[in-house]
């Protein structure tokens, strides 16, 4: 029997995720960087404090040169800007990377949520770190075979938040839409724009940002369909007096971002009332996916609402082997969160997904994870359809 519609819930049906080839290793990342910055004793100083504090353990990039030595590390401080990817260059890069990447998280969404091409109604692309026409949504059409006809929505320099910010987007138009099925790809290729530099704020960037690319499919699922977050509600909120703390500005040398060290406790203050007002009188949330846009939010939020180890471990282990990959993250960090899931939860749990960027704007949205049911329990379900 077909499920009724009032059994119809939107959710995250598949995830996929992927990261380049290079692997940058923190510890060797530092060496490498500090010795560039040997005639720069203070800058050196505080870059290999400000690299070993961050939280970050390994990241990946598309630009094997990072792994070169200092000398020849053309992303490093040197003598002449002459020898300094320019921001054409490091575009290029991103065209021809940023494609097979976001194919390859792409695909394995729609393996994962056994989600056939031809059902892809919707296509939103991420990305705040490149740019080309014709861009990403429409290489991805190509590149699946999605219909010509599908509505792509490039959601293009809305910083960290806008992985949520499609998921939650994609919720209203299932939750208006219920035949549809949205696919979101985000590709970060953060690392093309670390900075020669030895300004504090330019070495902090390069401390703890990498690449990678996520998607999911969201679309609607009978009350019997585990192992997936269903979706709730969402809230939105850009916070005042605080658009100059996370600033991510063309440069001639790649993006220049600039990140304030009161972000953390900017967090810390605004965003409690805006989950309460989200949460509205109910539990706090069981699980939390937190995109990790540094360790200092991680522990700001953890502080404020008391959160175990557990509870956080999914957004520190995703900084930990990844860093920072803008928008992609969140969906690292939900994956991670299902893989913990699936070892321990025998039960619907509630949880809240977050995630802030340039504005300073957060994204939230509250989330259930189903789990998967065993097979004496789907066969129990089928005899009351």
């Amino acid at each position: 029997m077909e499920t009724k519609q009032a059994d119809q819930t939107v959710a995250i049906l598949g995830i996929g995720t992927a990261v380049p080839e290079y692997r940058l290793d923190q510890a060797d990342t530092s060496n490498r960087l500090a010795q560039a910055l040997r005639e720069n004793q203070d800058s050196m100083r505080w870059a290999k404090r400000i690299f070993k504090q961050c939280g970050v353990e390994t990241r990946y990039t598309c630009e094997p040169n990072l792994l070169e030595p200092a000398e020849e590390c053309r992303y490093f401080p040197r003598i002449s800007d002459s020898e300094v990817p320019s921001t054409a260059e490091r575009m290029e890069v991103y065209k021809q990377a940023s494609v097979p990447l976001g194919l390859s998280a792409a695909i394995r969404a729609l393996l994962d949520g056994n989600v056939d091409v031809s059902e892809i109604t919707h296509l939103i692309t991420v990305s705040c770190t490149g740019q080309f026409l014709p861009g990403l949504d429409t290489e991805l059409v190509r590149s699946l075979g999605l219909a010509p006809t599908v509505n792509r929505i490039p959601l293009q320099f809305l910083g960290c938040a806008a992985g949520l910010k499609a998921i939650c987007l994609s919720k209203q138009i299932v939750a208006s839409q219920p035949s549809a099925k949205v696919l979101v790809v985000c590709v970060e290729l953060c690392t093309l724009h670390i900075q020669p530099s030895t300004e504090r704020e330019a070495l902090y960037g390069a401390s703890f940002f990498g690449d990678g690319a996520s998607a999911c499919i969201i679309g609607s699922t009978g009350a019997k369909q585990g192992g997936i977050f269903h979706l709730g509600t969402e809230h939105s909120i850009l916070l005042p007096d605080s658009a100059g703390e996370m600033v991510w500005e063309l440069g001639n040398f790649g993006f220049d971002l600039y990140l304030s060290p009161n972000i953390p406790k900017l967090i810390g203050k605004l965003i409690p009332e805006q989950i309460e007002r989200l949460i509205n009188g109910d539990q706090n949330p069981e699980i939390w996916a937190i995109h990790p846009g540094g360790k200092g939010i991680i522990d700001a939020l953890e502080s404020e609402f008391s959160l175990t180890a557990e509870q956080t471990s999914p957004s520190r282990t995703v900084l930990r082997n990844y860093g920072n990959m803008s928008s992609a993250t969140i969906l690292f960090v939900m994956s991670e969160l299902r893989q913990q899931l699936k070892n321990r939860s025998e039960r619907p749990i509630n949880g809240l997904a977050v995630a802030f960027g340039p504005g300073l704007t957060c994204e939230m949205i509250k989330l259930t994870y189903i789990p998967s049911l065993a097979p004496e329990e789907v066969l129990l379900g089928n005899l009351h359809v």
